[in-house]
């Protein structure tokens, strides 16, 4: 772990940390489940983000210590957060958010939608997709990648946010 992991949030990062917050309620879209990287910068801009909105702290979280590193892997991340989401989600759970770093969330969120996402920093790229099961949303995405197709916004049963 390096001194980046422990790195804290910048005073325009907590800024941003409010806005996205706020934007996110605005939205309706809430986790159920979030999971976070473990850097002390995330674990800050989560902390300010359930300050601003009550219904975060409803939502079960989970530090993802392997979600700070995986980031810098080329083409990795997309496939780690599904593992991860699907180890830690269950059906009931509607709506997740994860919170990690980039290069590798911009990555992800790419190749989830099937076009090219640009996140900067305290970004949120909010996904939507079909599926009666974690599972299941992981086939779809690996049936839609495979076919070379656009991935489709579906009606709102289970929601994904990258942050």
């Amino acid at each position: 772990v390096c001194a980046d992991h422990d790195r804290p949030l910048s005073k325009s990062g907590k800024e941003d940390a409010v806005k996205v917050s706020l934007k996110l309620q605005q939205l309706g879209w809430i986790p159920e489940l979030i999971l976070s990287s473990d850097a002390a910068r995330t674990k800050e801009t989560l902390k300010i983000m359930q300050e601003q909105v009550q219904e975060l702290l409803e939502a079960e979280v989970h530090f993802v210590s392997s979600f700070y590193s995986i980031a810098a892997m080329d083409g990795q991340t997309a496939d780690h957060l599904q593992k991860v989401i699907c180890r830690y989600s269950s059906d009931e759970i509607l709506t997740v958010m994860c919170m990690g770093h980039n290069r590798g969330w911009e990555e992800a969120a790419s190749m989830f939608s099937g076009a090219s996402v640009e996140l900067k920093t305290c970004n949120a790229a909010l996904l939507e997709t079909a599926g009666k099961s974690w599972n299941e949303v992981v086939i779809i995405y690996y049936y839609v990648s495979f076919q070379k197709e656009k991935y489709s916004i579906f009606n709102r049963e289970k929601d994904l946010y990258l942050t």
